[in-house]
């Protein structure tokens, strides 16, 4: 079950893999990734989203053995480190799931919303876990090619809807989904910029929203930069932004600024 009680609450993004987009390789090592999560705990975050896979554009898929040799090791130590820390495992791979699992992991974050693993929402379903539907147009190896949409606001919420309703009858407890409009995945500039400005579409669904707009490559664009590291700013305003919205979890890279973001952005909505 999604804990959502109080003020919106941060994922830390915790990616051990060696090909990641912002931050490939940096806590690949299991004493650098057990560190990063004791930090983003430290800073704030409430859920630790653990990665074997990386989903950025243009990427390979990666064998479900390799993406558990990568992440139960971080999760078994996360969960002795901390026992009350809530812990994601990013995949889209029902075996990965269920290794995690076993591991201490509470939360599937699935950027296929359960389309790339035939057996993923029955595996939820029987495991009680919590599970992020994502929305993606396409695939990560290809996604980025030529994404197109008539409406993607609407689109991207009938996609969700259908996502929603499989999940469901696959015997998932409602308070066991939330949902993520996908930004960067399959969308274009324009595409990620309507999803942002109608996020009250998504929270009207009547599902925990779940944003993951940390450093993506549209707001270099906009920014004017190239590293990814350099976003920190740029993602604190989508966080708060997103807040005011509704959003109820945010999956990021940098605690500290997301948490502030949030701290504020909550203190002026609750004033309302």
């Amino acid at each position: 079950m999604f804990n959502l009680s109080d003020k919106p609450q941060l994922m830390g993004i915790l990616n051990v893999t060696p090909d990641s987009f912002s931050d490939g390789g940096k806590f690949s090592g299991l004493a650098a990734a057990v560190s990063q999560a004791e930090r983003m705990i430290a800073e704030g975050a409430d859920i630790i989203d653990v990665g074997g896979e990386s989903t950025r554009p243009g990427s390979d898929p990666v064998a479900a053995e390799e993406q558990i040799r990568r992440v139960v090791p971080a999760i078994t130590a996360i969960r002795q480190l901390n026992p009350t820390v809530r812990i994601s495992i990013d995949t889209m791979s029902s075996r990965v799931a269920a290794a995690a699992r076993d591991a201490g992991a509470d939360i599937v974050n699935d950027v296929s919303a359960g389309q790339a693993d035939s057996d993923m929402l029955a595996f939820a379903a029987r495991s009680g876990m919590a599970i992020v539907l994502m929305h993606m147009q396409g695939e990560p190896k290809t996604m980025q090619d030529r994404p197109y949409y008539e409406n993607v606001v609407e689109e991207v919420a009938a996609a969700l809807q259908q996502r929603i309703d499989a999940a469901l009858d696959a015997g998932i407890a409602p308070q066991n989904i939330a949902i993520d409009p996908g930004i960067g995945f399959g969308k274009r500039k324009q595409d990620n910029l309507q999803l942002l400005a109608h996020l009250q579409r998504f929270v009207g669904m009547g599902y925990p929203v779940l944003l993951g707009a940390s450093r993506k490559r549209f707001m270099g664009n906009i920014c004017n930069v190239e590293q990814p590291a350099e976003l920190v700013t740029a993602t604190a305003v989508t966080t708060a932004l997103g807040v005011m919205a509704g959003v109820r979890m945010f999956r990021v890279h940098d605690v500290t600024a997301n948490r502030q973001a949030i701290d504020v952005a909550w203190a002026i909505k609750t004033a309302q």
